[in-house]
């Protein structure tokens, strides 16, 4: 199955890699054939290899989506016409907003991601509420076992936990959050990418199970 997306992560490096050095729409106009059939191409079937996968381990449809070589510079001091990097998202689409999951390739990295990038005013509520009681400390030991994986999450977002929790409270890491998504590097996904991208997302699924239950 992962023959298609044999050179995905190599074809991605050097399009971005000479993209950088010429980011711009005479460039990218120049070669766009090569990105419709080195990058584009096989990451829809990428996504749409996966789709089914991950539906049938979390028992509901997902859909996908590969987002745009353009970048949004509206509001960004950076106009550079185009992204550096290859992204991909699979949203399942059961009740309420669920964890989302990712696929990334550009330069620096090649990474799997799976979570809620920004939880949402009751969705907050919602999460202060579970993990200051004693849901938080199961979920800080899928977190732990999760990192153990070869998983990473960052930091929280608040500087101090917020009221009514005291500084002291024993989640309080936790309750300064406000969002939540692992991440997992590939070194060496080239040469099963489906593989190494399904076992991520089940290594994932123990604490998104979690932050489907408070939802």
């Amino acid at each position: 199955m992962s023959q298609p997306f044999e050179t995905l992560i190599s074809d991605a490096r050097a399009f971005y890699g000479e993209l950088a050095q010429n980011n711009n729409r005479d460039w990218f106009n120049e070669n766009k054939t090569r990105y419709e059939t080195q990058l584009k191409k096989p990451a829809k079937l990428l996504l749409e290899t996966i789709a089914p996968k991950l539906g049938a381990m979390l028992d509901q449809t997902v859909t996908t989506k590969l987002f745009r070589a353009n970048r949004d510079v509206r509001f960004s001091k950076d106009k550079t016409p185009y992204s550096l990097h290859l992204h991909m998202m699979w949203s399942p689409q059961g009740n309420g907003t669920q964890p989302v999951y990712f696929f990334g390739i550009a330069g620096e990295y090649v990474r799997t991601g799976a979570g809620l990038m920004s939880f949402d005013k009751a969705q907050q509520s919602a999460w202060r509420a579970w993990v200051s009681e004693r849901e938080g400390d199961a979920l800080q030991t899928r977190l732990d076992a999760a990192v153990n994986a070869g998983a990473t999450y960052g930091k929280p977002e608040l500087k101090r936990v917020p009221s009514p929790f005291g500084s002291d409270h024993p989640r309080a890491e936790l309750l300064r959050r406000k969002s939540l998504v692992l991440w997992q590097d590939h070194a060496n996904a080239q040469s099963d990418l489906v593989g190494a991208i399904e076992q991520s997302f089940a290594q994932f699924e123990p604490v998104m199970d979690d932050l489907r239950t408070f939802l």
